[in-house]
């Protein structure tokens, strides 16, 4: 059986909104290690609409580890404007999201990993599909920006683990309760 793992970087005040606008100033060896961990037991991408243009239009033609893995990794795309997708690797999800992860989910393979795709995170959450949640708390207040549960109902949800990095970053593991 497959796992989701979904992995966002989050502000104390709950803002997921441009991470990349923020969160590097709190990157360190550590912190690196615990996203490449996850990386490394990932078998599949799966990416909402946004976050796969956003990828499609940066990584083709980059080099180096992480480049490599991002072109290389096949990829599912949960998408109700898009019809075709073309960065190699891509598939995108035809008919219900949620009926087609469940099915994906008792096939036997590794991980199914979400990036960022924060409305494609908070359905698959309501819906139970995810397994974990991995949260990289960045100590720092943005005031305003999109929130991963903004209108999303009650999720109970139980923390699995946690640890703290030297620039002040907490991973928060959760998994359904």
């Amino acid at each position: 059986m497959r796992k989701i793992v979904a992995g966002l970087h989050m502000s104390l005040d709950g803002v997921i909104e441009s991470p990349e606008k923020w969160s590097f100033d709190y990157y360190c060896d550590e912190v690196g290690q615990s996203i490449k961990s996850r990386r490394d037991e990932t078998e599949t991408l799966l990416l909402g609409r946004a976050m796969y243009e956003e990828f499609a239009a940066f990584w083709p033609g980059k080099d180096g580890e992480v480049a490599e893995f991002m072109n290389n990794t096949p990829k599912l795309v949960a998408s109700t404007t898009l019809t075709s997708v073309d960065w190699t690797g891509s598939t995108l999800i035809d008919g219900d999201v949620v009926e087609s992860l469940a099915a994906l989910k008792a096939e036997d393979g590794g991980n199914i990993t979400i990036t960022g795709s924060a409305t494609l995170v908070r359905s698959l959450l309501a819906a139970g599909l995810v397994d974990e949640l991995h949260l990289m708390v960045c100590p720092i207040v943005l005031g305003d920006g999109k929130r991963l549960f903004d209108g999303s109902g009650r999720i109970p949800l139980r923390l699995a683990g946690s640890e703290t990095f030297p620039t002040g970053v907490t991973h928060l593991t959760y998994r359904p309760a």
